[in-house]
């Protein structure tokens, strides 16, 4: 299998990811509590005009609707021996846009986190974890993906079971961890604990970074971190398009498209080189974010106070790697899936 990641780093100094799938879904019809997985099987249509969409927005990779295809998650919904199954027709499915692109797009294989909490601390073992993130792997594998993304993800031991897993499938992969506690994630990791992580690891990733989070702006100071750290590969940049706030019964996302293609053009100042949106991030948004990255010039690595006065504030005092750490000003709750 051609690693077209790596084929396409080779000859670009930045790549346009994709944005959210769960946003992008529930807009399309898919209601709260369900699995998006299901609509690979059920509503495959709907799926193909999500990647559409973000091809056609001039993505030069997307993620699969597979996010929560592993035993754990579908278990929830009575499907955990279909994990293979869902993100092999997830993986087909993004194939099929792809090849009609007429331009290079990379598949990636989203793989997000079991849900549940690793030993010693909770009751997920390595082995088993290992076990889960394998199946899921072999599915994309077979469907067609290029390359395995795992996102979204917050403890050290869950990215290794991952890692280990997509060794056993013999595919490249990236992963993403989501800094969401005062600039830590949720089992405490910080940005230089992560490059520390990721270089470590017997089959590091092509690209490695952050997604979701709290808002562009704290994603932005966790990509800072990494740079000052001087890691050996790619970093990634996926970051909410904005706050969300609840109106009408219903969640928005107040990043507007033109906020999001200066977050862009910071992320890449800042040292990202695969820059995409997470949750609320539309095809309209990503438009704005590869204009801007196409037109506007590169510019100095930005400060925490270029960040804050054009992307907004941050929602702590620090990104947890030095002293005098903040707490949160506003609480973060995990989030199920990224979009």
């Amino acid at each position: 299998m051609s690693d077209a990641l790596s084929a396409l780093l080779q000859d670009r100094d930045w790549l346009l990811a994709d944005g959210a799938t769960g946003t992008n879904l529930f807009n399309m019809g898919l209601s709260s509590g369900d699995a998006p997985e299901f609509w690979n099987i059920d509503e495959p249509e709907k799926i193909r005009a999500l990647y559409q969409g973000a091809v056609d927005a001039g993505s030069d990779l997307f993620l699969t609707n597979s996010f929560g295809a592993n035993a754990s998650r579908l278990k929830l919904h009575d499907a955990q021996d279909r994990a293979r199954e869902f993100s092999r027709i997830a993986a087909e499915l993004a194939r099929e846009v792809a090849d009609k692109a007429g331009r290079p797009v990379v598949v990636a294989g989203s793989v997000g986190p079991t849900g549940e909490i690793m030993q010693p601390v909770g009751s997920l073992s390595h082995e088993s974890a290992v076990e889960m993130f394998h199946e899921q792997a072999e599915g994309l594998k077979e469907g067609g993906a290029d390359v395995l993304w795992v996102e979204t993800i917050s403890a050290p031991e869950e990215f290794k079971a991952a890692a280990e897993a997509f060794a056993l499938a013999g595919m490249p992969w990236c992963g993403t961890m989501s800094f969401d506690t005062a600039g830590r994630t949720m089992m405490g990791l910080t940005s230089q604990d992560m490059v520390t992580l990721v270089e470590g690891l017997p089959n590091p990733p092509l690209a490695f970074g952050a997604n979701c989070g709290v808002g562009a702006s704290d994603l932005l100071r966790t990509v800072l971190g990494f740079s000052a750290a001087g890691p050996e590969r790619p970093v990634i940049a996926k970051g909410n398009a904005g706050i969300p706030r609840f109106v009408d019964g219903h969640i928005h996302y107040d990043g507007t498209p033109e906020l999001m293609a200066d977050y862009a053009v910071m992320a890449r100042d800042a040292g990202a080189t695969i820059i995409g949106g997470c949750c609320g991030t539309m095809p309209d948004h990503l438009r704005h974010m590869r204009e801007a990255l196409e037109t506007r010039p590169r510019g100095e690595r930005p400060s925490l106070e270029e960040i804050a006065e054009k992307i907004g504030g941050f929602s702590s005092d620090s990104d947890g790697t030095g002293e005098g750490d903040g707490e949160p000003r506003r609480s973060t709750g995990r989030r199920r899936r990224r979009g």
